[in-house]
Formats: structure tokens, sequence, C-alpha cells
């Protein structure tokens, strides 16, 4: 699909009428392409840096129902998200996964642990399945041992979903892509076309690589653009409207804290939830939630405040597990984009979505990962008048395309199922490319060798970091970002991106500067 002349290929046919334009290639962006090209139209997505760079590819990995939205009266946002959870569910196992949640009450919590109880009988509700428990403090230390035991007065058990985020949007990107649609990495807008009464009818891109730039036109153009949303819109002069909130998380070797479920405590200084939860072989530990300030960037880094928050919660949450700082393996951060409301607890604001239709320029942004498909449908309806024949969008249809199962006789079924939810159509391609030994997963982490290959062979990867972060999520999940690894990265990758022994240097070079700045323990 994207093999090595790809890029190439795009630019050259963007001379073309498009009938809309999606700009940000994050999960809102993908979605909207996705259901854009399935309704027959000529769409085109481009992202300024890599696909799910941003917000996508730095959540807390959770396809929630937003329990704690009730506790903020958000009810519709609640609904939609119990709803889109079980239809991902349904949709994209292998890829998106049923994960036990354990909600453990202490002494003093405010709110008590039994307000969460109400909150998971109106969740449940909401899911049409009775799936919460009570348990009392001897019960949930059986459920969780290392769980602090002081004080603790006993909790809930509830089921909610997990995903690796960046997958996700690699996966529906490429199903739309497969239906007709376009997509291009590393195009970046310069600048919105207007016609003489000033509304919007397309962009200028410059093309990261090489430099060079087109005007492309189209009657629709939806910046999907999350956090930087605001810098889009202030090509039309429009004031700011968003409130930039950043969620930080650490990394911890699954031994130093072997979870087999996720576990919610509130934190002992400001009651807010925190969570640790196994994902891809290692625990991660989060999520703060404070002010970014003005200045968005693709990486951002934790404080040592806020490094110092997420400790005191797991030390608080797992004393039993002795942790020390060193213990921890990485660290990652991504900017929540939310309406700004002036509300003093950032944690106050909605999570809802948001349309804005601005002199032609339809922004959509806020909402949550969970929620994509409506987000998508949302903002196609509120652009239906301007497109084409006014299509119909189907919301009754799969998002994530049906996969009939491959013969896979020499891998573990649990195996199978991983690749198929990230790979979808392209597993049979995978493990045809894999080389001898290639099946095999890279040290703790669950991920193969031939993800690997793959990977660098057809998903669109420009940089080190594309390929290590967000196809094949060794950056995280390997100590020092996967470097003690990179001899055998390079073996497989190298001949596969075609990059000569210099560009792989400078690669490196820019891939372990980032990582230390962005992803390392403070």
């Amino acid at each position: 699909m994207w093999n090595k002349n790809w890029r190439e290929q795009i630019w050259s046919d963007l001379d073309q009428p498009w009938d809309v334009i999606i700009i940000g290639g994050g999960i809102t962006g993908a979605g909207i392409l996705r259901e854009a090209s399935r309704a027959g139209l000529k769409a085109l997505l481009v992202e300024g840096h890599d696909f799910a760079s941003g917000t996508s590819s730095r959540s807390s990995k959770m396809v929630h129902g937003g329990l704690r939205y009730l506790h903020n009266a958000q009810i519709k946002l609640t609904v939609d998200s119990v709803h889109e959870r079980e239809r991902l569910m349904r949709e994209g196992r292998g890829l998106v996964e049923p994960l036990d949640f354990i909600l453990a009450g202490y002494f003093g919590d405010r709110p008590p642990s039994w307000v969460f109880g109400v909150g998971l009988m109106v969740y449940d509700v909401l899911g049409r399945k009775w799936a919460h428990r009570r348990y009392n403090a001897l019960r949930l230390q059986e459920l969780c041992p290392l769980i602090t035991p002081r004080d603790l007065i006993g909790g809930y058990q509830y089921c909610d979903a997990q995903t690796d985020d960046a997958r996700l949007v690699l996966r529906v990107i490429r199903e739309a892509v497969r239906s007709g649609g376009t997509a291009i990495n590393y195009a970046c807008v310069a600048g919105l076309l207007r016609d003489r009464a000033g509304q919007v009818r397309g962009v200028q891109l410059r093309e990261h690589v090489t430099g060079q730039t087109k005007e492309v036109t189209a009657p629709v153009v939806i910046s999907a653009t999350g956090a930087w949303a605001d810098r889009l819109r202030a090509h039309l002069n429009a004031r700011p409207r968003l409130r930039l909130l950043r969620g930080s998380h650490l990394i911890i070797p699954w031994q130093k804290l072997p979870l087999t479920q996720a576990v919610n405590v509130l934190h002992p200084i400001d009651n807010r939830p925190v969570f640790a939860l196994p994902w891809e072989g290692v625990t991660l530990v989060g999520t703060t939630d404070v002010d970014h300030g003005d200045n968005v960037q693709t990486d951002p880094h934790l404080t040592e405040q806020e490094f110092d928050y997420l400790m005191m919660g797991v030390l608080y949450a797992f004393r039993p597990a002795g942790l020390h700082l060193r213990d921890v393996q990485a660290t990652f951060s991504g900017i929540r984009p939310v309406v700004d409301t002036g509300r003093a607890d950032p944690s106050k604001e909605s999570r809802e979505s948001v349309l804005w239709d601005e002199n032609g320029l339809l922004t959509i942004t806020g909402g949550k990962l969970t929620t994509f498909r409506l987000m998508a449908h949302e903002a196609l309806r509120a652009v239906r008048n301007r497109l084409p024949s006014h299509p119909r969008f189907v919301t009754k249809q799969r998002m994530l395309d049906e996969i009939e199962t491959p013969l896979m006789v020499d891998l573990d079924p649990a195996v199978a199922l991983r690749l198929l939810g990230r790979y979808g159509a392209d597993t049979p391609e995978l493990l045809q490319a894999a080389h001898v030994d290639e099946l095999a997963p890279i040290d703790a982490s669950p991920a193969l060798w031939a993800e690997l290959r793959w990977a660098a062979r057809d998903e669109g990867v420009v940089h080190l970091d594309d390929l290590l972060l967000r196809r094949v999520r060794l950056g995280l999940l390997l100590p020092q970002g996967g470097l003690p690894f990179i001899d055998r990265i390079r073996a497989i990758a190298q001949p596969e991106l075609g990059w000569s022994d210099d560009r792989w240097a400078q690669e490196v070079s820019a891939y372990t500067s980032l990582w230390n700045r962005c992803y390392s323990v403070i």
C-alpha cells in the first residue's frame, strides 16, 4: 500500500479536484477519512508530522465509557462512550480488548467509594450488562495482592477496555485508503486558501522532506488537528478557544509491578483518580491533568512535579512492591484539547467534542478516543450540504473491517489474534514477509520482529521515531527506548527503508536525542 515511492506518487497526484480535505492524522481525522471514503467521496487526509504523532499515540490506552464523567454530570458523553466501547470491542478483537479494573476505596477518600458504586450501577445500566461487583478489603487484597492494605475499606471490580492507540489510528487510516481514501504524513498546512467571499476552499501544503509546496482545493476543509486547532484557526484571525491540558504517564517494567488488571485509587494529595494497568508487557501509570500553556508541542515532556505526583500515587497504592525511582523505564506525555471555560480545576472542564464552522473551515476538537466514530459522523453531517451529491453517512456500518482469519497454524492463537487486530487485512502479507526467527517476540514485549520488518516496508515510515514510537512501540516497551537492540533493528529495518549508512546514523542520533529529551526519566 505504502511502498518506497508512495509519497512521491501521492504528491504528484494532488493536482486534482477533491471533495474533502481533512487536516490532522490522529484518531479523529482517521475516522473522518474512513467514513468519507466509504461514502464514495474523494477524500484527502494530510498530517504535518506522523500519523498519530500527537495526542492519539499518547493517551492512557483506555477505550472506556467515561466513569469519571458521570461525576461531572456529563451523561451524554458517558452514554456515547459506553456504546462505542462495546462496538470497538466487537469489531476490533485483538486490538481493543476487555480489561478488568479494581476501584480501591480507602478511609478518608473524598468522595467515598460508595459514590463510585452508585456510578458503576448507572455505568452498567448504560452498557446493558451487569459487570461490576463490590468486595470487602480482604477479598480485594486477594484479587490484587500488591495493593496497600492500610486503611483499605474495600472497593469494586468492573470492566472497561484498552488498546494500542497508535495502531488503532493506523488500522483505521489504512482501511480508509483501501476503500479509496488518500492519506499522507509529513505534509504540513502552511496556509488556507480562500475564495473571493473569504470562505476556505483549500490548503497550501509544504512537503517535509523536499520542502516543495502545493495548493490543493476542495469545497470542504475539516480541521481535526486537536491541540493544534487554535493555531490553524489563527489563519482566520479567530480568537483562541481551547485550554491545553497535559496528561503524563510512567512506564514501569511489569516485573517490578506485576498487575493482571487495572487498579484505580484516589491520589492522597488531591483525590484525583490515578491508575496503574498492564499494557503490552509493561505497567502503565497515569495520569496528570495540568495546564500545558500555549506552546503546543508534538513531543511534550512531563515536569519534575508531575513525576513526583505519579510516583507518590504509585507508592501510596502499591507500597508492598518496594518500587524506587530507578524502576521507571520511560515516560510520555500528551496534550488534551478542551474548551476553555475558565474553571479553576482543569479536571472539571468538559471532554465533549465541539464543532466550529468559521469562514468555511470546520473544526472538530475535544472528545475522546472512544467516541471517534461519532465525531466523524458529526463532522461530515455538518458539511453534507457542501459535498457533491449530498451523500448519506450510514451510522450502523462497521468502523473496522471484518477480517477473515487466515490459516496461521504455526502461531499461538493469542499471537495470531493480536496480529489480526493490529494489522487487519495486511496480516497475511506481514507473515509472508517475515524471515526465519522473526515470529519471535522482541525481548519481553509482545511485539514480533516481523512487525518491525512490515512497518519499515509498508507503513509510511519517514523517520526512525515513526518506527519505534508509533508503528512498533519499542521506544516505550524496551529499556532505553530500544537502543540496546539497535543493531538487530538496523539489520531488519534499514534495507526495507532503503536508507544509506549516513542516513541511518543521522536517524539514530536524532531518535536518541528525542528519546532522552522527551521520553526518559527526569
